[in-house]
């Protein structure tokens, strides 16, 4: 199949899901996605065999992407990893400690673990406190005197990285390396974030280190935070290992900041665009509850993920071998039209809203999504409040990964 003709003889653009150059000039490709779900929801793309990736099946449509994340079954994360790069064979096992790469029974262990850190009960009593953090972030914008900030790197990158601090007991102090370990994990295909490979594996072996400090400093001084519930025995006697540990808390530096910020700095942007949606959240604070969902759909700073097939099998009229690539776009299947009423109108009242821009259910469903939710809902109704004159003052520079949707830099003024 790798053999097929790039250009689909009947789709009146070419197909290309994977170009990061697309994603930097003007984000995601809407009228690709757009043409797929109406026309071969299930699509085999072309690879590319300079970069060494095969080809695979695209799945655009909502509900094949929620069928391939609830059936790890047929979909495997642990096969060839989540990542859309094709790993390298001695990479495997090292990359198949991460829950991200994990298929049931392990991660459903794995998961029961670090799920007391992250219950609706204990994210929700971090609200008030994230109230603060949001103030004093505005705060500190505001006493600068310019009138001017750069929206990714003063607020939306500031606000996880807080709570990320406040998650694992980290000195706030800590949040600028945590930030820019982040930016070189999840940067690998932009320049200006990660010049080599090299760079990312140094990144990573900080983190690793930085973990076990921590983890160090909670078993002489317990504390009432995630890494002390994380590293006591669960109930069966059960608990993370010393590598486990580690590659978790590189896990939520990464995801617990990467989704959060471009979520917010999209979320702005989407705002900017839609001046009418602002101008109704500066009347109607409270609204920021639903316009924290409306923004995880409307951006969908998760672009895809990969999976492999485990046996020959169909999808929605389309055989699939075992071993053939899939990969499942979020971004095109929140805005499917067979799901969402208007799904190219921003709304942030919008009810019901069955976005899947935390993932699509399945064991691999967001572990943060109760606190990013929370994160944003505070962060835009303290902007609507604090600076409901917020307006673009610049041209925005979009990352180059097909990954993550995310903006590099964003200038405002208020």
């Amino acid at each position: 199949m790798d053999a097929m003709d790039p250009l689909d003889p009947v789709a009146p653009m070419h197909i290309d899901l994977v170009d990061q150059d697309t994603y930097a000039r003007g984000g995601v490709p809407y009228d690709q996605f757009r043409w797929l779900r109406a026309h071969q929801p299930v699509y085999w793309h072309h690879g590319d065999r300079v970069r060494g990736w095969p080809g695979f099946w695209a799945v655009t449509g909502h509900e094949d992407v929620v069928h391939v994340s609830r059936h790890p079954e047929l979909y495997s994360s642990y096969l060839r990893l989540s990542l859309f790069d094709e790993p390298p064979a001695e990479d495997l096992s090292a990359q198949r400690m991460m829950m991200l790469n994990q298929d049931p029974p392990e991660h459903t262990r794995r998961r029961s673990l670090v799920n007391k850190g992250f219950t609706p009960r204990t994210i929700g009593a971090l609200k008030e406190h994230i109230g603060e953090i949001c103030e004093d972030l505005l705060d500190q914008v505001i006493a600068k005197g310019t009138g001017r900030a750069d929206f990714v790197t003063d607020i939306a990158a500031q606000l996880p990285l807080y709570v990320i601090c406040e998650l694992i007991g980290a000195p706030p102090e800590d949040r600028d390396k945590i930030f820019r370990w982040s930016n070189l994990l999840i940067g690998y295909d932009d320049p200006d974030l990660r010049r080599s490979p090299e760079e990312g594996m140094d990144a990573a072996a900080q983190l690793y280190a930085y973990a076990n400090e921590l983890a160090a400093r909670r078993r002489e001084d317990p504390r009432d935070d995630i890494v002390t519930r994380l590293l006591q025995p669960d109930e069966n006697g059960e608990e993370l290992s010393v590598h486990e540990f580690d590659v978790f808390v590189l896990m939520l530096a990464v995801a617990g900041n990467e989704t959060t910020r471009n979520a917010a700095s999209g979320g702005m942007l989407a705002f900017f665009e839609h001046p009418g949606q602002w101008a109704r959240l500066v009347a109607d604070p409270a609204l920021a509850a639903t316009a924290a969902d409306e923004i995880v759909r409307w951006v969908s700073p998760v672009n895809m993920f990969r999976r492999t097939a485990t046996q020959d099998t169909v999808l929605n009229g389309q055989k699939i071998a075992e071993g053939d690539k899939v990969v499942v776009f979020y971004a095109s299947a929140n805005r499917d039209e067979a799901v969402f009423d208007r799904p190219d109108v921003f709304d942030i009242a919008r009810e019901p809203n069955p976005h899947i821009g935390f993932g699509g259910g399945g064991p691999h469903f967001c572990l943060g999504a109760h606190l990013a939710r929370l994160e944003l809902s505070v962060l835009f109704e303290t902007l609507s409040r604090r600076m409901p004159n917020i307006e673009l003052a610049g041209n925005l520079r979009r990352l180059r990964s097909n990954f993550i949707n995310g903006i590099k830099e964003m200038p405002v003024r208020f």
